[in-house]
């Protein structure tokens, strides 16, 4: 079957509209992935497509269906969507020490920010997000907070605490990512003001990194609600999702980099990739000699 041409339900046929869709869901999500379905709606939205898609409810609910159906025929790689609102909980156990070894190997990171001068942290608005610019956080290794809306006190706090261990006197910058509507503009300022009221002799600022209110004038907006009384200045509201997911990870990539000393990445992949081929040593000795004849081993 040709590239990005998808495959018809056996019984009644999809109508050449639906199948038109799928064809563009698949160039989108070929091009670019991991996306959010929200993501990729709003993608659909683009007036230059042989198809565009009604900013309504209803052309949302059409995207998801299709999804649904792309994902289930196989046409689709389910890693291509991101859900992270949804998780489980997992107990690591291992049949043999040396495994364990193994995955601290693979686990293992040199604290690319010992050397910043400034402690950086990630929020979003959305838990939807996260799976969406999780490579970049893994990557740079920065702390990522989902917030869902207003933030908790619980999580303030506990943010709070790992802000007060991990930045050692540095100034704080969170980098927010939110919509931009009434309620969105005034989760960040929340989230900052709770930061600061756990730590009131730190450095804490933050920088919207999206959307702002130049990048909300560029993107697929909609009416704000009716009687909303907050913020009567914000006219149309933007979803975050409104931003192509490529262009928001570049946007973040680009931000956290700012802060981390010249060569920081290059230097802390080497150092890993030379201690992590010792850990793979200690690995294979535990497995031949076991735990107990590997350490008189090392010893010796």
């Amino acid at each position: 079957m040709p590239a990005n041409t998808p495959a018809k339900r056996r019984g009644r046929p999809k109508s050449e509209r639906m199948l038109q869709i799928a064809r563009q869901i698949l160039a989108i999500l070929s091009q670019d992935h991991p996306q959010s379905v929200r993501h990729v709606f709003y993608r659909l939205l683009d007036p230059t497509l042989p198809l565009p898609l009604p900013k309504t409810e209803a052309g949302y609910k059409c995207v998801q269906r299709l999804l649904v159906d792309l994902r289930r025929s196989g046409q689709v790689p389910y890693s291509w969507i991101s859900d992270a609102t949804r998780w489980g909980y997992y107990v690591s156990a291992y049949q043999h020490a040396a495994d364990a070894l193994l995955a601290a190997a693979y686990a293992y990171r040199v604290d690319l920010w010992s050397q910043a001068d400034t402690y950086v942290e990630v929020w979003t608005e959305s838990r939807s997000m996260v799976g969406v610019i999780r490579d970049v956080i893994n990557e740079l290794a920065v702390p990522l907070y989902a917030a869902g809306g207003f933030s908790s006190l619980t999580l303030a706090n506990n943010a709070a605490e790992h802000i007060g261990r991990l930045a050692n006197g540095r100034p704080v910058r969170i980098l927010y990512i939110g919509d931009w509507d009434p309620a969105g503009v005034l989760i960040d300022e929340k989230v900052l003001e709770e930061l600061r009221g756990h730590l009131p002799h730190h450095d804490i600022a933050e920088h919207r990194l999206a959307i702002t209110a130049e990048q909300a004038a560029e993107l697929p907006s909609k009416p704000r609600k009716r009687g909303e009384k907050r913020r009567p200045d914000i006219l149309h509201t933007v979803e975050a999702e409104a931003m192509p997911a490529d262009a928001l990870r570049a946007l973040l990539r680009r931000a956290a980099e700012a802060y981390l000393p010249p060569r920081a990445l290059e230097i802390t992949r080497a150092v890993e990739a030379q201690e992590q081929q010792s850990i793979l040593a200690m690995a294979q000795a535990v497995r031949r000699l076991g735990v107990q004849g590997a350490v008189e081993a090392l010893a010796g």
